[in-house]
């Protein structure tokens, strides 16, 4: 293994356990067993560091949910299992929980900056997904961009803010089915 990807991985370890502010090039160089100069040999700062292990994140999530995509499936039902893919990984992955910990009970700008870029990127996924369910007629005209916006928020609505007001979580096949009689259909072009 590269140092540099030793580097990334010590430090995805650190962000997750410590946080972003709390977190030091130090930490990392500990857990990744080399000197405070080497991380500086491939990173500038931490912020440089920081950043490149959310945009490794983001890469592997685009990776994960691409796998899943299928041909022959309808748009909606790919828009749906990518969607629902992309807000799992998010929750699921341990640092993505931790920034969003922080970003809530500190407000570290770096982090809300970061978390802002995930966003972007999820909704720019979901946006190049409906310009192709458009393209093949599957789609109504629409602005793309706002589309997956209110995709994105209304899933995310359902994933995390719902169980914090209601006695039990939404499982997927409820989200798919509201969304399915009530955004898809808005969506699909009448044939």
């Amino acid at each position: 293994m590269d140092r540099r990807h030793e580097i990334l991985i010590a430090a995805t370890k650190s962000f997750t356990l410590f946080g972003y502010k709390a977190t030091t090039i130090e930490q990392v160089a500990k857990i990744a067993n080399v000197g405070k100069g080497t991380i500086y040999t491939f990173f500038k700062n931490k912020e440089e560091l920081f950043q490149e292990v959310v945009f490794h994140l983001i890469g592997e999530m685009k990776r994960e949910t691409d796998q899943l995509i299928d041909a022959n499936a309808s748009f909606m039902q790919n828009a749906h299992t990518a969607l629902m893919k992309m807000l799992q990984f998010r929750e699921r992955h341990l640092l993505f929980a931790k920034l969003i910990e922080e970003e809530t009970a500190l407000g570290t700008p770096e982090v809300q900056q970061m978390l802002l870029k995930i966003e972007s990127e999820i909704i720019s996924y979901v946006s190049m997904r409906i310009r192709n369910g458009i393209a093949k007629g599957e789609v109504i005209e629409c602005n793309p961009e706002h589309v997956a916006f209110l995709l994105f928020k209304s899933y995310l609505a359902f994933i995390v803010d719902w169980q914090l007001t209601h006695n039990e979580p939404l499982n997927e096949q409820e989200i798919l089915t509201l969304f399915s009689e009530t955004i898809f259909r808005g969506l699909a072009k009448k044939k």
